[in-house]
Parts: C-alpha cells; structure tokens; sequence
C-alpha cells in the first residue's frame, strides 16, 4: 500500500535491487521511499517516476543515504528534448 492505497508498480529487476539499495542507504523502507517518490510525481505514471529517481539519484555520483530527496530529483519537472524542446517529464 502506499499513501492509503493498493498499488502495482512494474519495474525491471534491476531498478527494484536500485530502489532497495537507496531506500536502505537512506534508513527508510521500500514502501516509504515509493510513498515519497509517490507524492512529488505530479502528472508522471508512478513506476516511470520511480525509475527517474533511481537514474537521478545515481547520476548523482553520491552515497544514496546523502542525497537529499527535497529536490524532487527531478519528478514532475520539464525536460529538454533532443533538438531543444521542452518536454513534459
């Protein structure tokens, strides 16, 4: 369940094993780390949500216990498309 509600998430294994090992390094539980991922993700479809986090917080290149989640890692935001067009992330 995550945020009241019973939810399905398809991810591919390896982002599931990423997901854990940030949601360890960061003390919390898989859940609550998808509850928090959940609520920043504005118009995105949660499992694409989850797995721009995951790419974020590892082109980070730090420690995923010392990113900092406050900056949405970039759920919800416009991006940049190929040729300069600003797309809806």
């Amino acid at each position: 369940m995550i945020a009241g509600h019973r939810t399905s998430v398809s991810l591919e294994a390896e982002f599931w094993s990423a997901l854990q090992d940030i949601a360890r390094g960061r003390g919390q539980s898989v859940q609550a780390l998808i509850g928090a991922i959940d609520s920043e993700r504005g118009e995105r479809n949660l499992s694409s949500a989850i797995r721009v986090f995951v790419l974020r917080v590892f082109r980070d290149g730090s420690a995923p216990s010392e990113r900092p989640f406050p900056d949405r890692a970039g759920i919800g935001e416009g991006v940049q498309e190929a040729g300069g067009r600003m797309g809806e992330a």
